[in-house]
């Protein structure tokens, strides 16, 4: 098996989530007789809270080369929204970071999905690391929700979701808007905040959910396993 590095920590709550389904996925292939090296950095989500792009830029790089210099084979970031870094990161360090879109388009293209609605903070959504990926290599298109419901969103995300708050208010509006973006042609949707799954069940709504914390903790497995072929 591959050891695979993981910058985690925004949120914390996201990372548990993605340390238990890559333990569980790799599970799978090899039963209880062990289990995948996983070498965790978790940063301080405040980094992420002052949106200071170069700082930000700086601190996943610096861990990055931590993890590598480590033994890591690869790099996963635990969350969707710093994946921002990655266009900065990546050319910089000799190991692959496994991109939280490619898992996404990945799946949408064996759905056959073109058209999804993204949900999430507004970094995420109003961003080009997740729909410029999507578009360009995998020709999926992706909307939003209007202006008004991306702040709202956003407030959901870094005041309640990312502290592990799950309200029904916050259940109540994402199930809406869910509703509203199929209206304009959705075919499914990302749930591009590592916490909506713990919020939105996907048998609550009409439409495919493409839940990027447990696809990129598929591809994690994917790689993991990979060392083994």
């Amino acid at each position: 098996m591959r050891t695979l590095g993981l910058i985690g920590g925004t949120s914390w709550h996201s990372t548990v989530a993605y340390y238990k389904l890559i333990n569980e996925g790799v599970g799978e292939h090899i039963g209880t007789r062990g289990n995948p090296e996983l070498i965790l950095y978790s940063i301080n989500i405040e980094i992420m809270r002052e949106q200071d792009r170069d700082r930000i830029n700086a601190k996943y790089l610096e861990v990055s080369n931590t993890l590598m210099e480590a033994g890591a084979s690869a790099i996963l970031i635990c969350a969707n929204t710093p994946h921002m870094v990655y266009d900065y990161v990546q050319p910089k360090i000799e190991v692959p970071i496994l991109h939280i879109a490619d898992a996404t388009g990945m799946e949408a293209t064996r759905l056959g999905l073109k058209k999804l609605g993204l949900l999430g903070n507004r970094p995420t959504m109003t961003g080009d690391f997740i729909p410029g990926v999507l578009k360009k290599k995998y020709g999926i298109e992706v909307i939003i929700p209007e202006d008004h419901a991306v702040s709202q969103s956003h407030r959901y995300v870094s005041v309640e979701l990312t502290r592990g708050k799950f309200t029904d208010a916050a259940r109540n509006f994402y199930e809406e808007q869910i509703s509203r973006l199929r209206e304009r042609g959705a075919e499914g949707i990302i749930l591009g905040c590592t916490e909506l799954p713990l919020l939105i069940r996907a048998e609550d709504v009409e439409v495919p959910t493409l839940a990027t914390t447990d696809l990129h903790a598929r591809m994690a497995v994917d790689f993991i396993m990979g060392g083994d072929s």
